[in-house]
């Protein structure tokens, strides 16, 4: 019989680095699914998902990445890598060029013994560079804008390989299971704004995508998905990437950028869209509702989270969350420098 001091503590239990060093062995497992004869191996990134570079012996310089909270099927990471691909050979934007496995697949499979569930891993090319800023300034906001564009003309013309497919994001949870609304930490007053918030977010959703083509997005434009490297722009983790229409992208966009009452990076990403493609014609305060419907999808997100980090931060962030859907209803407008 185990003893139960001596037995390994649940995943969800162990602190940050407990869980990076749990999956630490399925990862190079699968590096090794992708022919890489690991030299070095140091996490990057432990939040929704976990991204380790690796250092080969042969010198190259790749980036893992565990979908640990990764809602993306085979399917759906079949569509991220192969636009990937071809957003790499047929765009000027700069994006990772993603590995297949010694047996041709876009991802391995792998089963972490103390996440106790299979979780798919993709590598990619290393992008140089540091993390875009939100809030930073506006010369990569106006290049992210372009690149944006880019992103949507070339997604228009794009076909999915055989096999392939991406979730529709048609309402502002993008399908996932509600378990923001009945969350304990609230208490009937901020279930009531949650549910008011929910209801005009997908008021707007309801009107905006009646009869409309949705075509790829990236879903997730920010500074952690962004390289800013010699004056470049580089786009990042498509694991988010879903259906829709293409003010739903400027709008996650926009929501990173609601820092510090500073407009000139919303204008600099609008400048440089419309570079590319005619801004899309939505009213001010649809667009807004979809800037807002961020806020109720990261809050969903954070509660069902596996990573330490992010449980820790969820019961704080419920009630700026409720904070923050108020000063929308008073003002009309969404922003992220309203705290609870």
């Amino acid at each position: 019989m185990t003893d139960p001091r001596t037995a390994p503590r649940p995943y969800d239990e162990l602190d940050e680095e407990g869980q990076v060093e749990a999956l630490r062995p399925a990862a190079l497992d699968a590096a090794g699914e992708f022919g890489l004869d690991v030299d070095r191996m140091e996490v990057l990134l432990h939040a929704y998902n976990t991204t380790f570079r690796v250092d080969t012996r042969d010198g190259r310089r790749l980036a893992l990445r565990v979908g640990t909270n990764s809602k993306s099927t085979p399917a759906n990471v079949l569509a991220q890598q192969a636009w990937q691909e071809t957003i790499a050979t047929e765009t000027d934007v700069v994006v990772p060029r993603p590995l297949r496995t010694r047996a041709g697949e876009w991802f391995a499979r792998t089963t972490p013994a103390a996440l106790g569930r299979p979780v798919l891993v993709t590598a990619a090319s290393w992008l140089e560079g540091d993390d875009a800023r939100d809030g930073a300034g506006a010369e990569w906001a106006r290049a992210l804008g372009r690149a944006t564009a880019a992103l949507h003309r070339h997604a228009a013309t794009w076909r999915m390989p055989d096999g392939a497919e991406l979730p529709r994001f048609a309402e502002p949870l993008f399908g996932d299971a509600d378990v923001l609304s009945s969350a304990p930490g609230l208490d009937a007053d901020g279930r009531a704004v949650v549910a008011e918030g929910m209801a005009r977010a997908r008021d707007a959703f309801d009107r905006l995508y009646a009869g409309a083509e949705v075509l790829p997005l990236h879903a997730d434009l920010h500074g952690g998905n962004l390289k800013w490297h010699e004056g470049r722009l580089a786009v990042f983790d498509f694991d988010d990437a879903g259906l829709g229409l293409p003010v739903l992208d400027l709008a996650i966009t926009t929501f990173y950028l609601r820092r510090g009452g500073d407009e000139a990076a919303e204008v600099a990403l609008r400048d440089g869209y419309t570079d590319v493609l005619p801004w899309p014609d939505v009213a001010p305060a649809d667009v807004e509702a979809l800037v807002a419907s961020r806020q109720l999808l990261l809050a969903n997100d954070l509660l069902g989270s596996s990573t330490a980090s992010l449980r820790a931060m969820a019961a704080g962030y419920l009630v700026t969350t409720v904070a923050r859907l108020r000063h929308w209803f008073d003002t009309g407008t969404f922003r992220l420098d309203v705290e609870g």
